[in-house]
Formats: structure tokens, sequence, C-alpha cells
């Protein structure tokens, strides 16, 4: 695949769209930082603690109801619209590497298919089907980001492709640590550098994307 056909918009059109994952993960952490500010307190470590600990509370916890500790948890919401937003960015993030990237019909659609599928459990995640949801949703985001990867990989995106690669292994640690329970302590930090890794990687696809269109 050559770069030559990286194409997709018409002349004259407005790119701008194709900064949206970019916009959505920039609020996706503000979102994540107001939820965790409004967060009265109580972690695994210390079910009396105040406030989010960095250390040892996990995202999930922002979704909630009550805290740790017993109290409401007045950040639940903005956890909430936080999660809807990272469903939009991913949607829109593979809807976009799905077209620009210059896939046959039927991978788009497997690609397509599978991110929606990731995205549309996510609402159950503060259920009793957490793990369920948490591997239904990683599989089938497997599925659309490894056809994402093989993209950039044709179009000799070597760095992006290896930070993508960096994204799976933190990933595998992440399910390592909580299957095994071997570390189980480094967890929370591992999960948020997990997440920051992974949306900075997005936005820097996002932005090769717009850059080449």
């Amino acid at each position: 695949m050559s770069e030559h056909s990286f194409s997709l918009s018409r002349p004259g059109t407005s790119k701008f769209w194709l900064l949206i994952p970019l916009a959505g993960c920039l609020v996706f952490i503000l979102l994540y930082i107001i939820a965790a500010a409004l967060y009265p307190g109580g972690s695994h470590a210390d079910v009396h603690s105040k406030g989010f600990s960095w250390q040892h509370n996990y995202w999930c916890n922002l979704l909630d109801e009550k805290a740790m500790n017993g109290e409401y948890n007045d950040g639940r919401y903005v956890a909430i619209a936080a999660m809807a937003i990272l469903a939009i960015t991913l949607l829109s993030f593979w809807i976009i590497s799905a077209n620009l990237l210059q896939f046959s019909k039927r991978a788009r659609t497997v690609i397509l298919f599978s991110g929606l599928l990731s995205m549309a459990v996510l609402p159950f995640l503060s259920t009793s089907l957490h793990d369920t949801i948490i591997n239904s949703s990683g599989f089938f985001g497997l599925v659309a980001m490894t056809g994402t990867y093989i993209g950039i990989y044709r179009n000799k995106w070597y760095r992006l492709f290896m930070i993508g690669i960096l994204n799976l292994l933190l990933i595998g640690i992440n399910n390592y640590i909580y299957y095994s329970e071997n570390l189980f302590y480094l967890l929370p930090v591992v999960q948020k550098i997990t997440f920051l890794s992974c949306l900075v990687w997005i936005s820097l696809v996002d932005i090769k994307f717009y850059r080449r269109l």
C-alpha cells in the first residue's frame, strides 16, 4: 500500500472532522480528572481514605453510585459522560482508520463491527458482569485495533506501529496482574499508564491522518 493511495475527502471539503478522536481523547482526560476530583474517597487499600487515590483507585470506582467509603459518588455522572465520550472517540477512530487506510470492504466491515461491539457492552461495566464485560470489550477491541495496526504497518508508519505494540504489551501486563494477582498492588497505576499510553497513541495516529489527508 503506498501513501499516494491515502485519500478520502473531496476537494474543498473540510477535514477538521478527522480530529474528532483527538478532541475526544482530550475531553475524556478532562472529565476523568473532574470525576476523580469529585470522588469522595475509599479504595481497596483503605476504605476510609479521602478523595481519589491515583495510586490505589481504579477507573471503575468512579462509575459506582457509592464510593468505597460508603458516601454517594458525586463524580459518577461525570465518569459516565467520560465513558460515552470514550466510546464515541474510539468508534470515530475506527471509522476513520478503516476508511483512510484503504482496507477491503470485508476487512472494513470486520473492523467497524468489532469496534461497535467492543463499545456496545461498556454500559454494563459497573454491574456484576464486570469481568465478562471487560473480556468481551477487550476481545472485540483487539480485533478492531489489530486491523488498524496492519494498516499502519502497510503505510510504513513504523514508529506509530511500535507504540501500538507497546500498548498491547501494557494491556497484556494489566491482564496478567489482574488474573494472576501477582503484584496486584501495582494494577491501579499500570491501568492509568495504559489508559494514557493508548490515548496518546490514538491522538498521534489521528494527527497523522489529518496531516496526510
